[in-house]
């Protein structure tokens, strides 16, 4: 099955009508089983020894930012009145959550400048997530988009001087190398460079920005494609890379896929890195189904690992904004995708 994401673009005129806060990937279908080593990943040339200092385990201490204009916090404060509300605000929007940034949002230095000043007031870490790459979605088709290569390479270079060098969690361009199959391998090699020259931006002019390398989920490519794709896309410039992004994957089976992850990186002459998984969803984990399916269940809130090894995530993070609809499907039949839904937030809360 092809993995389907949604993202809704709408201007902030009809968002105020239906009471959404769009932030950009809302969906993901439960894709094929992880396959063999692909001929477009070994099309990509070797990868070359990566030396990398010893990367210190996060602060304890760090905290994430509580966005009060999130999907969720907007319907609360626009249904004080509905029986829900008290269960969605205790169970969702007093919880810290990404913040993505896409086309939709205006000028990228602008708005990310704004979203961690109001976190650095705080003295708390946002969690922001990059979403514009040229092609994105290109396997679901969804959250089909994203802007020209030239354009990317103005737009990520905003993104990143708008964290300048404060503190900031960000997880960049989620799904983007786990659709190489349902690309051609011209397109595959530009997207890595892309990649590539988005990390350096952030090397360059956030150096304190924590930047994660999305790599799908563990049920998606193989570990041996994904750490070449990793390494062929700047991996070596960032923090380290992040799984499960809008996904239903328990975090035990994610920190299996990242060791296997980590160890074809070091196979290849590259450094193990640290890695971070999506919880916002992932209770239960995945039903098999991926649009609004019912008896899921919130995951562990966002928080860094007070206990870190090797195995095992160094931060469980809220990157899909939980709430938010996948489509008119499921559970919540008349939300589009990308309007935040009170039924899905309250059967995630539940978990029936």
């Amino acid at each position: 099955m092809k993995r389907r994401t949604s993202v809704i673009l709408a201007a902030a005129a009809s968002l105020a009508v239906t009471g959404a806060v769009a932030q950009g990937l809302v969906s993901h279908a439960e894709p094929a089983a992880p396959a063999a080593a692909s001929s477009l990943s070994q099309a990509a040339a070797a990868p070359s020894a990566v030396s990398a200092a010893a990367v210190k385990s996060l602060p304890k201490s760090m905290t994430f930012y509580v966005d009060p204009k999130s999907g969720p916090a907007t319907w609360v404060a626009q249904n004080k009145s509905d029986s829900r509300a008290a269960t969605i605000r205790s169970g969702v929007s007093s919880k810290p959550m990404a913040k993505w940034i896409g086309g939709w949002s205006g000028a990228p230095k602008a708005a990310v400048n704004t979203y961690v000043t109001a976190a650095a007031k705080k003295k708390k870490t946002p969690i922001l997530v990059a979403y514009n790459i040229p092609g994105r979605d290109a396997c679901g088709g969804h959250s089909a988009g994203g802007t020209s290569a030239a354009q990317y390479r103005t737009w990520i270079k905003g993104f990143a001087g708008g964290i300048g060098k404060r503190k900031a969690l960000v997880i960049l361009e989620p799904d983007s190398l786990a659709d190489f199959q349902c690309m051609s391998t011209a397109d595959a090699n530009a997207r890595q460079k892309l990649l590539t020259y988005a990390t350096e931006q952030f090397k360059k002019s956030a150096p304190n920005a924590l930047v994660y390398l999305d790599a799908g989920n563990s049920n998606w490519a193989s570990a041996q494609d994904m750490s070449t794709r990793l390494i062929k896309s700047g991996l070596k410039n960032v923090r380290g890379f992040s799984l499960n992004v809008s996904n239903y994957r328990t975090t035990a089976q994610e920190n299996a896929y990242a060791a296997k992850v980590n160890a074809q990186l070091r196979k290849k002459g590259a450094k193990a890195k640290p890695y971070v998984v999506d919880t916002s969803r992932n209770g239960k984990g995945s039903s098999g189904e991926w649009c609004n399916p019912s008896g899921r269940k919130l995951g562990v809130t966002s928080r860094v690992n007070q206990t870190p090894t090797a195995k095992s995530p160094e931060a469980r993070l809220w990157i899909k904004t939980p709430g938010e609809s996948d489509g008119n499907c499921g559970i919540a039949p008349n939300a589009a995708a990308g309007v935040f839904d009170p039924k899905i937030a309250v059967s995630l809360v539940k978990g029936k």
